[in-house]
């Protein structure tokens, strides 16, 4: 017996029992759909969170200020304390302690209720300078962005998120309007793209001005030359780590501290992604772990099916053989079979997955990515659960003796 005529045989008989073959079939497209989507979910947060991690900035550094201790001895955590100010930040931009810095954005950070007209709306007001657009890798739709000058006049003018320029002005440009932040009236100069948001705010609902001008006319006081973050770009990707290291001694130096009595972090991007990747893929390995249960319980089936196919099939398998068939031929026959319910199965799973992968994301908040190698991966990995499951009862009926076949009832 060929190929041709073990795989029409095997097909013949896979299809002469329908119900029996389509719930075999049932638990390994369970568990091949559920491959499939967890993955896709897996691969789809990963991205989601890369995407969101790339909108801070390009090659950022973010050195936030440590935690601080009240009168009582209750520590804050980290961020808590005014440990960096704007001096700090301009000993960052110095170059020749820390030349592989690109772009220097120290951050005062204020909410604030804008006005204009009869509309109101309350918003994050960012103090920051002209390297702030650089290191944020954000653009200006309409206007312009702050300058140096902007900043050295303490101008009184403003940069609106869309979001924030949606909501006081309607469909009206807003560039040369008038918003009123505690009765002191500020320009705006431009609009930002938008950007979406971020692990912890809206990064199109905002308003940026001139770090003198939030300090001197917004909070002034004591706090007034405190930073609440200070934005560091490198030069490029392969410099991100010497521009740490440059900026980690360079805020040492000026604290007069060593590296283990540091009052200021430093994070970067990749410590980040690094982070929310690895907890991305922990929970996409656990849900995998939980699909290959169904797999495994459906190639627990397929060798059932083919035990009780063996079984049925006795007399058949006795006739062959005495008709001078050898084992191998027996065996490759109902390995055929298993094949082709695994494959079945496969390739209906996959089919299912796709069509959850497209269809779920309306219905949830997160993505799901299509992936091609997890679904041929997956309609390898049922073809091999069905001939691994199919081994036992194909070499059950090839070491049956021919005469004993015969006389079975």
């Amino acid at each position: 017996m060929g190929w041709m005529e073990t795989l029409r045989t095997g097909w013949e008989a896979v299809r002469s029992h329908r119900m029996r073959s389509g719930l075999t079939v049932l638990g390994i497209l369970i568990g091949i759909a559920a491959v499939v989507l967890t993955v896709g979910l897996g691969e789809g947060a990963q991205q989601q969170v890369s995407s969101q991690i790339n909108a801070l900035g390009s090659n950022l550094l973010i050195v936030s200020p440590g935690s601080s201790t009240d009168s009582s001895g209750v520590r804050g955590g980290m961020g808590s304390a005014a440990t960096l100010t704007i001096d700090d930040a301009n000993a960052l931009a110095a170059k020749d302690a820390a030349p592989d810095i690109a772009a220097v954005a120290p951050i005062k950070q204020t909410s604030a209720s804008l006005e204009a007209n009869s509309t109101n709306w309350t918003t994050s007001v960012v103090g920051t300078t002209a390297d702030w657009l650089s290191a944020r890798a954000r653009t200006v739709t309409s206007g312009r962005f702050i300058t140096t000058a902007d900043d050295a006049a303490a101008a009184a003018v403003t940069v609106l998120g869309p979001t924030t320029a949606s909501e006081l002005f309607g469909g009206l440009d807003p560039v040369g309007q008038t918003v009123t932040i505690n009765s002191i009236p500020f320009q705006v100069i431009g609009v930002l793209n938008s950007a979406g948001s971020d692990s912890s705010s809206n990064l199109d609902d905002q308003a940026v001005m001139p770090f003198s001008t939030v300090s001197t006319r917004l909070v002034g006081g004591s706090s007034r030359n405190s930073v609440s973050s200070i934005y560091l770009e490198a030069k490029s990707s392969s410099l991100l780590s010497a521009a740490y290291q440059e900026a980690t001694n360079q805020l040492l130096n000026c604290h007069h501290l060593t590296a283990s009595s540091a009052d200021f972090t430093i994070t970067t991007q990749q410590s980040l992604l690094t982070t929310a990747t690895s907890v991305s893929k922990t929970l996409t390995t656990l849900l995998a772990g939980i699909a290959a249960l169904s797999l495994l319980v459906g190639g627990i089936g397929v060798m059932n099916i083919m035990l009780v196919s063996v079984t049925e099939r006795t007399r058949e398998i006795g006739l062959r053989k005495a008709l001078g068939a050898p084992p191998s031929v027996i065996r490759r026959q109902f390995l055929v079979e298993a094949s082709v319910l695994g494959l079945g199965g496969g390739l209906i799973g996959a089919a299912l997955g796709v069509a959850g992968a497209i269809v779920l994301p309306h219905f949830i908040s997160d993505p799901i990515t299509i992936s091609g190698t997890a679904i041929v991966g997956a309609i390898v990995v049922a073809v091999v659960i069905g001939v691994a499951f199919g081994v036992y009862p194909a070499s059950r009926a090839a070491r049956l003796a021919p005469i004993d076949a015969l006389r079975s009832e």
